[in-house]
């Protein structure tokens, strides 16, 4: 016979106990196969689950019964302490639990640097991930060793990186970015135009709000960019007429939503403590609001949020796919082509710069690398010489 199984007992909220649960096998231990690790300096033992009476899981980072935070409970307060985006939250929190698996959910205490060179080494070398991603692990774990943990790795010399390579961006033409976005309508079409009239990235066009919007000077306002920035870009002459239509279809959706008395946008930070009515003013709403509620991550109140970027994107793929594009264009292509169309327009590329938020000039000087030069650019030697090749191609003809 194997070795006996671990039983691990579930616990209700008055503290009584519930049918005990045979976790998974690992290795020839078995595990209750609902977890999280105790925090504390002296403990570093697997501890069950909080469950409910009714056997459903509360949601990671909820105290146990004793008022213990758990591991990712710790780091999920460590992060929203240095107020890091949510997707940084999520992401680290993604790599953490992996790590974990990885050693065989041994705590993270017991493991040292070697352990996560050898995480970050099988990332690159068996995993095949490219050196951002492993970059963005490795960040994930140094933050849960020196902030969550307080322990001080040594430095990690015996990594095997991956790869970096420096590719050039996905770039149409003006007449295939005309063939994309006559295949789009409706809110996607709106959307796309956007992206490509005024070189926003995705989430930056879907966090538009009304007061983000100056028609009269022809500007948008961008809040909370990449990098925590705000910047001002451009707004295209062209789209003042279809937004001003979208401006006037969600006031009178906003209005009917304050008759109903619905739920409010979600505000940024702690915005909802100092002005409680903001959520329900006009200027607030967003552009592109969600069809339904949700609660929000961090109040954990009923809120509408923006379009969920899967949609758009969604359509953005069946738009290439229809206007019989080669190149795998996305969403973010409609930006690349904004800064090379105005490159080749002879516009200044710190311009160009300050319109895309770059930080750094040798980010945008990547898109001097796919402009396409015409009479202006390189001509080829052959072109120099096509009489003589076309005498040349003609010398071996029959009559």
């Amino acid at each position: 016979m194997g070795p006996r199984p671990r039983i691990s007992t579930n616990f209700c909220r008055n503290g009584s106990a519930v049918r005990p649960h045979i976790g998974a096998p690992i290795g020839a231990m078995y595990y209750a196969k609902f977890v999280r690790f105790d925090a504390r300096l002296t403990h570093r033992k697997l501890i069950p689950w909080v469950v409910c009476s009714s056997a459903s899981i509360l949601n990671i980072g909820r105290p146990t019964v004793g008022g213990t935070p758990g591991l990712f409970a710790v780091a999920r307060e460590r992060m929203r302490t240095r107020h890091l985006a949510l997707r940084t939250e999520q992401a680290y929190l993604q790599w953490m639990r992996r790590y974990i698996a990885f050693h065989r959910r041994r705590h993270p205490r017991d493991l040292g640097a070697p352990d996560v060179e050898q995480f970050l080494t099988h990332l690159a070398v068996r995993r095949k991930v490219s050196a951002a991603t492993q970059s963005q692990a490795l960040q994930a774990l140094l933050f849960l060793y020196r902030c969550v943990l307080e322990i001080e790795l040594p430095w990690l010399d015996n990594i095997t990186r991956a790869s970096t390579s420096r590719r050039l961006p996905v770039v149409l033409s003006r007449t295939e970015v005309q063939a994309l976005l006559s295949q789009l309508e409706g809110t996607p079409w709106l959307v796309a135009n956007l992206l490509y009239g005024s070189g926003l990235r995705l989430m930056e066009a879907l966090r538009l709000r009304v007061k983000d919007l100056a028609l009269d000077r022809g500007e948008l306002i961008v809040r909370e960019a990449k990098g925590r920035k705000d910047r001002v870009t451009m707004f295209a002459a062209a789209l003042e007429t279809p937004l001003r239509a979208h401006l006037a279809r969600l006031r009178s959706w906003y209005e009917e939503e304050r008759r109903r008395q619905r739920p409010g946008a979600s505000l940024p930070t702690a915005l909802a403590r100092k002005f409680p009515a903001a959520g329900t003013q006009w200027g607030w709403q967003y552009l592109f609001p969600a069809a339904g509620i949700c609660r929000d991550p961090y109040t954990r109140q009923w809120v509408r949020h923006h379009l969920h970027e899967k949609g758009i994107q969604r359509a953005v793929q069946a738009a290439v796919h229809k206007a019989g594009l080669t190149q795998p264009a996305s969403c973010h292509t409609l930006r690349h082509c904004f800064a090379t169309h105005l490159l080749e327009d002879g516009y200044d590329i710190r311009t160009v710069q300050e319109l895309l938020g770059h930080s750094d000039l040798k980010t945008t000087m990547i898109y001097t690398h796919v402009m396409t030069k015409g009479a202006r650019g390189v001509r080829s030697p052959l072109d120099r010489q096509g009489a003589a090749a076309d005498r040349q191609g003609g010398a071996g003809e029959e009559p």
